[in-house]
């Protein structure tokens, strides 16, 4: 439909000109600062919906950093270069509002909510004709607008559902829409991050070490206990990807999540997180009570690492090496196989390695983009210099403590060929090396793991490795070194 140039285009903010809740991306901003800032969230609300959102905006500045429906955004700057007056009209507080309007540039006028005025439903419908009066175009997202498509001159639908689309057409004439995108069970694993589940195989290594796997009855146990750590793992996992919503939209490819993006809800990807969390619980249960325990030190470690550890140099990555080889003693636990030293040290030097590739990789694709330190964490650029010989040292301990352990007398008798293990200590150094090259090129994913398993030479090396130490365990060739 063609509508005139002078009839305004009054713009929805949450859900419409973005995708996300900013009153919720708020309420956990502030939980964030502190989780004693919920019992005041509960005193807040006697105040009503207006004086609770003013509450809120007083403790949390507005977001530096939110997505937007870009079609959207290019529609009305086509418009506006036409003449068109455009107009933000939002329930969310001033503060964001404003916030937004100043960011982007666009808006003639902006009506939002204040200490005494929700705006919404009626109260916004009020506010509209006293700014642009009875004549304008409304563009919006949700069924609690019916109210003002009704009374508009025409309508913008800007990712609606049918239902409501159909009430909108057969009220005013459509202007413009804007088709829902389909999130797919594709978005929802990737906001579990299903793809890191394979760091949890490291529950698996002390079964293989002991070579005990074709024992049904530990292996059951140690399926349950994956699975367990996976769920649990995911779950955290979104619940740091919600704490990290304005760094993570900061980075070139972090920005894609799906929460950062605002393709999935901030209140559906809680409430997933609870229920995975719940999940591994009960399976965790049917492990044993001391591999149940295991679970709530991981969840107790990486909860202090994304409320807080994270953002120190150093701490960080140390954190992640610890957070890695105790998925090996955890798996211990589940199995009753316990740990060697030399499996401990090895893994505590090897993650501590690979956590700094993560981090030196991150900083190489930020310099290629001009920015000087990360946000969130305490890293600049600069610290490269430092950061590359302590990940490719870290790499080097772990080899040595790989060959120290050939020498050493429980592998000799637990191995019938062990001078085969020198081949796996090669592929180490190969392997080890070779991320680093790639991680000084920029050819590093953001995580090691992706890396890993979509780079044939790291498969091709990782699976030779596990296939020597396999047949100097099985074969006695009767080599001498």
């Amino acid at each position: 439909m063609n509508t005139s140039t002078a009839t305004p285009i009054v713009v929805d903010l949450d859900g419409t000109l973005t995708p996300t809740d900013t009153l919720v991306e708020s309420l956990v901003r502030l939980v964030k600062q502190s989780p004693l800032n919920l019992p005041r969230l509960a005193l807040w609300l006697f105040k009503g919906r207006a004086g609770f959102k003013s509450a809120v905006a007083a403790q949390v500045p507005p977001p530096r950093i939110l997505p937007y429906h870009e079609p959207l955004l290019t529609y009305l700057r086509e418009e506006k270069a036409k003449g068109r007056k455009i107009v933000l009209a939002t329930a969310a507080h001033r503060s964001i509002a404003d916030g937004v309007a100043t960011h982007l540039d666009l808006f003639d006028q902006v009506l939002a909510s204040d200490a005494d005025l929700n705006l919404k439903g009626a109260a916004k419908l009020r506010a509209i004709r006293e700014t642009v009066g009875e004549s304008f175009v409304y563009a919006a997202d949700s069924p609690a607008d019916l109210q003002i498509w009704q009374a508009a001159t025409a309508a913008i639908l800007v990712n609606v559902a049918p239902r409501t689309a159909d009430q909108v057409r057969r009220a005013v004439p459509i202007e413009h829409e804007f088709s829902p995108e389909t999130i797919g069970l594709v978005v929802w694993l990737q906001a579990l991050r299903v793809h890191q589940w394979l760091k949890n195989l490291l529950l698996f290594v002390p079964l293989l070490t002991a070579f005990s796997f074709t024992d049904i009855s530990k292996l059951t146990s140690m399926v349950l206990a994956f699975l367990a750590f996976s769920f649990a793992a995911s779950a955290t996992y979104m619940v740091n990807d919600l704490w990290d919503l304005e760094n993570d939209r900061a980075h070139p490819r972090k920005r894609l999540r799906p929460f950062a993006s605002a393709r999935l809800p901030i209140l559906n990807g809680l409430a997933v997180a609870a229920g995975v969390l719940l999940l591994a619980f009960g399976l965790a249960f049917t492990v044993s009570t001391g591999f149940f325990l295991m679970l709530l030190l991981y969840l107790v470690l990486t909860t202090a690492y994304s409320w807080a550890l994270k953002e120190y140099v150093l701490i960080d990555v140390l954190m992640l090496s610890l957070l890695y080889t105790l998925r090996i003693l955890a798996g211990s636990v589940a199995v009753g196989i316990p740990a060697s030293s030399w499996l401990l040290a090895f893994s505590v030097f090897m993650f501590l390695s690979l956590a700094l590739v993560k981090r030196c990789a991150e900083l190489v694709s930020l310099g290629e983009i001009g920015a000087a330190a990360t946000l969130g964490r305490d890293y600049r650029v600069s610290d490269l210099v430092v950061l590359w010989p302590l990940g490719v040292g870290a790499a080097l301990s772990a080899v040595v403590v790989f060959e120290l352990f050939i020498s050493a007398p429980e592998t000799q008798s637990r191995y019938g060929t062990p001078q085969m293990l020198w081949l796996v200590a090669i592929g180490l150094i190969y392997w080890l090396a070779r991320l680093w090259v790639k991680t000084s090129r920029g050819e590093m994913h953001d995580d090691p793991l992706v890396y890993a398993i979509t780079d044939l030479g790291s498969r091709i090396t990782v699976f030779g490795m596990i296939a020597v130490m396999l047949a100097a365990h099985f074969l006695t060739l009767g080599l001498s070194l």
